[in-house]
């Protein structure tokens, strides 16, 4: 469905993606390229995710079958299980001025940048993987209408 097709008309709004889950074979490998490469700080972790802020959203990577059966909360509640499989795709922002920064930087620490896109509307993507296969793109202002 393109531009909004099948959409309810009587849906509360949303606000922004709040939380995107990643899930991940090998967690410390996992946290030593967010970390490392990336430089992400994490918020919260313990033996089964990691959690980054992100601009005003969260960014968690999951072990792998660690969050497939639901989570008692201490507190009461409980997460209901969830798991995923197969390469995602995600995307950062960062401002234009950065993206060659950004070249250097993933080229320095061994990462392959496997795509850029020079979008119609002036933005630029850079497309590369995380040690699980996962397609991270690096996107400039003006790739979606409200970006």
């Amino acid at each position: 469905m393109a531009d909004g097709e099948g959409t309810s008309r009587t849906a509360p709004p949303l606000g922004r993606v709040l939380e995107t889950g990643l899930y991940v074979d090998d967690l410390d490998r996992a946290r030593g390229f967010y970390e490392g490469v990336l430089g992400l700080v994490p918020m919260l972790s313990d033996d089964r995710f990691v959690a980054y802020p992100i601009g005003g959203t969260v960014l968690l990577l999951f072990l792998r079958g660690s969050a497939d059966t639901a989570i008692a909360l201490p507190f009461g509640g409980a997460i209901p299980p969830h798991d995923g499989a197969g390469r995602l795709h995600f995307a950062f922002s960062a401002e234009a001025a950065d993206l060659d920064r950004w070249r250097a930087h993933l080229t320095a620490h061994g990462v392959a940048i496997e795509g850029e896109v020079g979008w119609p509307k002036g933005s630029t993507s850079l497309y590369f993987r995380d040690p699980d296969g996962n397609l991270a793109e690096i996107a400039s202002p003006g790739l979606w209408d409200n970006y």
